[in-house]
């Protein structure tokens, strides 16, 4: 990714020193990191919504709202993932590394591939969505 705002659903306090959620949905705070040419150029957080059952789109919306263009997730469920298509976010996975910098590094390098259908999670409060 050359250019563009990257999501990642981040545990409390978040930064491109904290670590990835590994629940998409029910993370504390979302880090955005700016890139443009390649390079870091701004990171910020911001709260997450309220996450209730079957509330999936809240944090999509949220989301869109910021301008995101890419996402990092650990795990996704099939119904946020959807949203994410709709808004024109593309949902990249890596369920290996959950430093952010790290996760981070490796899309603005190419080595991580969208997620696939198949690897979605079942939802439900689960560990991954």
């Amino acid at each position: 990714m050359e250019t563009g705002r990257i999501a990642i659903p981040s545990m409390a306090p978040g930064g491109l020193d904290g670590e990835r959620s590994g629940h998409f949905g029910h993370c504390d705070v979302f880090t955005f990191v700016d890139v443009e040419d390649g390079e870091i150029k701004q990171v910020t957080t911001i709260q997450n919504g309220e996450h209730v059952q079957g509330g999936c789109m809240v944090p999509v919306n949220l989301l869109a709202s910021h301008n995101v263009k890419a996402l990092i997730v650990g795990g996704i469920g099939m119904r946020p993932l959807m949203g994410f298509r709709q808004a024109g976010v593309d949902v990249y996975h890596d369920a290996v590394r959950s430093q952010i910098r790290a996760v981070v590094e490796d899309l603005i390098d190419g080595k991580l591939a969208m997620i696939s259908d198949d690897e979605v999670c079942g939802g439900g409060g689960g560990a991954n969505n």
